[in-house]
């Protein structure tokens, strides 16, 4: 890569982020469309979020923004917002008007569970943060209802109480055929399951919206070994990262194949 003055700089805010498969992805879709333009992840801690926004998109930049700051980085004031009610946030670019600030997570996460059929019934999301207010927005514009899991009782309740407030149909774990991880359990080695496979026999599609560097989650490894279908979070990072390209780069059309390429395990 050849970088000039007038090279464009985007940037995952997050905390961790070295994990991240993002700027690995971008950067390979940026030198295919001939963009002038770099994609780096960041750490950085809440305080840290919104003023960065803000310089990025000053500089004609923007980026993503991923755990635990989603719900942060709706507090930044934009010129325009585009999160379907969640008050979560993934995407920011700059425009004429200023900042804005869009949630892609949302359709990363419904195209995520159409590419697994799209099972009719209850969608369980498990976790309580950004992503989870995104998942449930995604299952409530599939005319999907809602079920709630989470380690903290009040935190399930609240949730519960959010998702029945954005029209969707809160009922028990039980009557769950979709799965969604929502929380960061799974990026760590010694991460347990966020939820056994035998507490949800009549489940028949699994998203997992953690992903490892190389090979799959622990998490999705054990409903595939019962013949169920589960993907990692590479599909709905794909996904959500070609949707903010709208927002970036609006015309231009993200090289898919190329960012599904560097995502594969078979790149170093």
């Amino acid at each position: 890569m050849n970088f000039t003055a007038r090279t464009r700089t985007f940037a995952l805010l997050g905390n961790p982020v070295s994990h991240s498969l993002s700027p690995r992805m971008q950067n390979a879709a940026f030198h295919a469309a001939g963009i002038d333009a770099v994609y780096v992840a960041l750490r950085c801690d809440a305080d840290a979020v919104v003023p960065t926004m803000h310089l990025l998109t000053r500089a004609g930049g923007g980026g993503n923004v991923t755990v635990p700051h989603k719900r942060v980085a709706a507090d930044c004031a934009p010129a325009a917002t585009f999160d379907a009610g969640t008050g979560a946030i993934n995407t920011f670019a700059a425009s004429d008007a200023g900042l804005i600030v869009a949630n892609t997570d949302i359709e990363a996460v419904a195209g995520s569970v159409a590419a697994m059929g799209n099972p009719d019934g209850a969608w369980l999301i498990l976790g309580t943060g950004g992503s989870a207010r995104s998942a449930a927005a995604a299952a409530v514009a599939g005319g999907h209802a809602v079920a709630v899991s989470s380690r903290d009782a009040a935190r399930a309740e609240a949730f519960a109480n959010w998702c029945d407030a954005l029209g969707a149909v809160v009922v028990s774990p039980a009557q769950a055929t979709v799965a969604i991880n929502a929380t960061p359990l799974g990026l760590a080695d010694d991460d347990g399951l966020p939820c056994h496979p035998d507490a949800l026999p009549g489940v028949r599609a699994v998203l997992d919206l953690t992903y490892r560097t190389h090979g799959t989650t622990a998490w999705c490894s054990a409903w595939r070994e019962r013949g169920v279908r589960a993907l990692d979070g590479r599909e709905p990072l794909l996904l959500q990262g070609a949707a903010a390209w709208r927002h970036w780069f609006p015309g231009c059309i993200p090289p898919l194949d190329v960012m599904r390429a560097a995502l594969s395990d078979d790149v170093a």
